[in-house]
């Protein structure tokens, strides 16, 4: 968490609030997650500071709930120490290859 804070301290961010979810990103329905996402859609943030992808989202609902939100303007950064994002059309095809990359190896493990 350390790191994150001097991330965006580092970048000039404002950081809001600090959730840290203990709950697995494979299932949709964390609570602070949700909670998280409902702070922005109600507009108190407009984006999220995350060590990496895959931490906010291993499952195509959450992953798809962080790209609408960028769809719609509600989230309008991500910023990540280690894993580089721009709110455009090829940024979030790129942002999808690390959240849908863990949902795809999880189907084929069960196969």
């Amino acid at each position: 968490m350390t790191e994150l804070h001097a991330f965006a301290e580092q970048n000039n961010l404002n950081v809001v609030e600090t959730f840290i979810e203990k709950q697995s990103a494979k299932i949709p329905g964390r609570p602070i997650f949700n909670s998280m996402l409902n702070r922005i859609e109600q507009g108190e943030a407009n984006g999220i500071v995350c060590w990496h992808p895959d931490r906010l989202a291993r499952n195509s609902v959450d992953g798809g709930k962080i790209i609408y939100l960028l769809d719609c303007g509600r989230i309008t950064a991500l910023k990540f120490p280690q894993f580089w994002f721009e709110p455009t059309p090829q940024g979030k095809f790129m942002l999808s290859i690390p959240l849908y990359e863990k949902v795809r190896s999880y189907f084929k493990s069960q196969m």
